[in-house]
């Protein structure tokens, strides 16, 4: 199906959802859609990130799916993917695009990712279909399904900016702490990001990530939220 505007009855079928559902999560403002008269439309590849976002936790659950088998042993772990050369404590970026290409660069020279280039055009490609930035002042930036060959391997790298930039944040306000995924979709570190979420789940929890004075103490900070959160499981 290519990228096309769809009616309600569409979506529903493509979600394989009832109409009265569909139309709930978008009139909530849980769905991505636009209201052109008195009727909705919907773009696919907006619905299609939607849904990736949906799995990873990014965005509240709207829909039940089975849960995957996962154990402990499996599930991706701080230590494993992230380090404190991967956090820029004072990124210089002071627009969208500055910043995606920043974090990009990090990732590189850190040589996570095998083409710069390609891993910033992915990751502005999945902002222009929806924006990551989630409100709280926090944006998990990632390229889901997109070359994950590209990857060298899982890993996580931050930036964080005190001023704080535009990013076509939810809540409309500036967003501060920008985490960047390295994912491979054939392997089970997809739990992380949902982790992420919950660990920022409130700006209370933010505010510790933007005291901590240099990138050291910002990794025990977020060492420390992932611990809390284990434990609480």
């Amino acid at each position: 199906m290519e990228d096309r505007l769809m009616t309600i009855k569409q979506l529903a079928g493509y979600l394989n959802l009832n109409e009265r559902t569909v139309l709930r999560l978008v009139t909530d403002g849980a769905l991505p859609g636009m209201k052109l008269g008195n009727q909705w439309r919907f773009r696919k590849a907006m619905i299609d990130t939607w849904l990736d976002d949906q799995m990873l936790g990014v965005t509240p659950r709207m829909i039940d799916e089975p849960k995957p088998v996962v154990s402990r042993r499996a599930m991706l772990e701080l230590a494993s993917c992230f380090e404190v050369a991967h956090i820029l404590p004072e990124m210089k970026a002071t627009r969208k695009n500055e910043a995606v290409e920043e974090l990009a660069g990090l990732a590189a020279e850190l040589g996570l990712v095998r083409d710069k280039t390609w891993f910033m055009g992915a990751l502005i490609e999945r902002e222009n279909v929806m924006p990551s930035a989630t409100g709280r002042g926090v944006a998990f930036l990632h390229t889901m399904r997109r070359n994950p060959q590209q990857v060298t391997r899982p890993f996580m790298v931050l930036g964080r900016s005190q001023p704080g930039i535009d990013f076509d944040a939810l809540d409309g306000k500036p967003t501060h702490l920008f985490f960047v995924l390295g994912l491979k979709m054939n392997e089970l570190h997809l739990p992380w990001l949902a982790k992420l979420s919950s660990m920022f789940a409130t700006r209370q929890a933010v505010e510790p990530v933007l005291a901590a004075k240099d990138a050291k103490a910002i990794y025990d900070v977020i060492a420390a939220s992932e611990r809390r959160l284990t434990k609480a499981e």
